[in-house]
């Protein structure tokens, strides 16, 4: 096991200690006066994305410091070793190889003797004749119709990837099909995404690597016995296909092992939007479109595996969520993007990052000794600025920010584009420098709102600019937070690729389900035993 070593006893961690000091008794109104090219230093452009790191609370001998942590903790040996295949998921013995999956074809990847990118390719092979049958209608539903709706079946990593997906890149879909998506286990999820569909048209995905997924089963027997009903047991051979690993449990619940998508325990389901996860990706934007993602992922791939540490656009991103939670206390990450299209990339990221590091001990069993993963939520902007930026620009607490902005319009409306941008560029201005208390009065404020309508400023925001939202430049924008997510993972030394916190409350549930139904009670809390009895007695009255 890789030992890791604790952040806090490096040197650098304390260089950073006094660096917080100085930090917090300048302003970035100071900084930036100060340094007239310092927003051109600290302006990056890698894979179409334009990062401008200048809005951050730091300085030179910030950034000096945070670069060495990172070589004081082994951020780029533990990189490195991703790179290589080693098993870098200590707690369950996985190599972590997201990255095999976009590796360009003809390329290769070769583990214990086996080439991983030979076995990816196949699967993105049969994934490609798969949406070319479809989306040419030379795979039809049992009626004879063309299948123009996706119904993708799963939950977490392999709901919240696709649904981002098909949102971002809906102008990328194919005309005539669409996607719906069904992952809580509420009933109501189901009937919503079910809603006014014709079963004749309907394609249903099911993405689940044990095919044993509580949530995705339930809903999967639900949808699948929505098409039995319309159309017989025949329809689902031709209208549902399955990601999984599990064949045998595949062709129980009837569907055609021929229509099984295959992926491997070196992808984590937060990872997997770009592997066989992706199905319903594929379905609407074609291989094509699929491909063209794929590269994206792979340039910042290259970018991460190969830029020094100081021009690293991750390993900086990474760096800097370590400096805001270790040094000046701040407890969550807004990622506001100006694009109603990216509204789903958010609840994408809450997974990325909490479920990656929210972590209490190291990868070798000890207690961290520093807080890890920030707390991360967001809102398409302008919405949010009608809602919680009051708290953003005058409240007390400390939320860096990412504001993600495309720079060609996504309609036709240009002029409502150039007052999106508009909002974009003054909000990180105006949470940078604010508006000083004499400027308030000179501009002619009544003295007895002053106090009021000042703007303390020095809220810290990164500018992450998109030349066009593309298949391309999602898949960019995905690896970037994935690779700055691993920074943040090996700088604190835990292993950001299992989640065993999630798996507790599934194990009581299981237990609970059965005594919400009348079977035997188990010890409970008094809280906890009230609960089910309530449910019982209501259960009672409409079951």
């Amino acid at each position: 096991m890789d030992p890791a070593v604790d952040p806090t006893t490096t040197s650098a961690w304390a260089a950073l200690g006094a660096d917080a000091e100085r930090i917090r008794a300048t302003t970035l109104r100071a900084l930036f006066a100060n340094d007239p090219g310092r927003a051109e230093a600290m302006t990056y452009e890698v894979a179409g994305i334009c990062a401008d790191l200048s809005k951050n609370l730091v300085d030179d001998g910030v950034i000096e410091h945070l670069l060495d942590l990172a070589r004081a903790t082994g951020v780029e040996a533990r990189r490195d070793a991703m790179f290589r295949g080693d098993r870098i998921n200590t707690s369950e013995d996985r190599r972590v190889l997201h990255i095999a999956l976009r590796i360009p074809p003809g390329g290769s990847l070769v583990v214990d003797g086996h080439d991983v990118a030979a076995d990816v390719a196949a699967v993105l092979e049969s994934m490609g004749d798969f949406t070319d049958a479809v989306r040419s209608g030379a795979w039809r539903g049992v009626t004879g119709e063309r299948l123009t709706t996706i119904v993708n079946i799963g939950i977490g990593g392999s709901f919240l990837g696709p649904k981002m997906a098909a949102e971002a890149l809906r102008r990328s879909t194919a005309a005539g099909l669409s996607a719906r998506f069904i992952a809580n286990v509420d009933g109501a999820d189901a009937e919503r995404a079910l809603s006014g569909l014709d079963p004749a048209t309907t394609l249903v995905v099911v993405s689940s690597k044990t095919f044993t997924t509580l949530e995705t089963m339930a809903n999967a027997h639900v949808v699948r016995d929505w098409l039995t009903d319309a159309l017989g047991e025949g329809a689902v051979a031709r209208h549902m296909v399955a990601v999984s690993t599990n064949a045998e449990a595949v062709a129980a619940f009837g569907i055609d092992a021929g229509s099984m998508f295959g992926f491997w325990d070196f992808v984590g389901g937060r990872y997997s939007m770009d592997s066989a996860i992706g199905l319903s990706t594929m379905l609407l934007i074609g291989r094509e479109g699929f491909a063209d993602m794929l590269a994206g992922f792979h340039a910042m791939d290259r970018h991460f595996a190969t830029a020094p540490l100081e021009e690293n656009l991750p390993i900086l991103l990474g760096l800097l969520r370590i400096w805001y939670s270790g040094f000046l206390g701040a407890q969550s990450l807004g990622v506001m993007p100006y694009s109603s299209d990216l509204g789903e990339l958010p609840a994408y990221l809450q997974q990325l990052e909490m479920e990656s590091n929210g972590k209490g001990v190291t990868r070798d069993g000890r207690p961290v000794s520093a807080d890890t993963g920030p707390i991360v939520w967001g809102e398409p902007g302008t919405d949010g600025q009608h809602s919680f930026y009051q708290l953003l620009h005058q409240g007390t607490r400390l939320v860096p920010l990412d504001l993600i902005g495309v720079l060609a319009p996504l309609s036709e409306h240009h002029a409502s584009h150039d007052q999106l941008m508009a909002n974009l560029i003054a909000q990180a201005e105006a949470l940078a420098f604010g508006r000083s208390a004499e400027e308030v009065a000179a501009a002619g404020v009544p003295s007895h709102q002053v106090a009021f309508r000042t703007f303390p400023g020095n809220r810290p925001s990164t500018l992450l600019l998109l030349d066009e939202l593309t298949p391309f430049s999602l898949g960019a924008l995905v690896a970037l937070y994935e690779h700055e997510v691993f920074t943040q993972g090996a700088v604190w030394g835990i292993d950001s690729f299992d989640q065993w916190g999630v798996e507790l409350g599934k194990a009581l549930a299981t237990a609970v389900a059965d005594e919400l139904v009348g079977g035997p009670r188990g010890p409970h809390d008094a809280s906890t035993a009230a609960a089910i009895a309530r449910y019982r007695a209501a259960r009672a009255r409409w079951a």
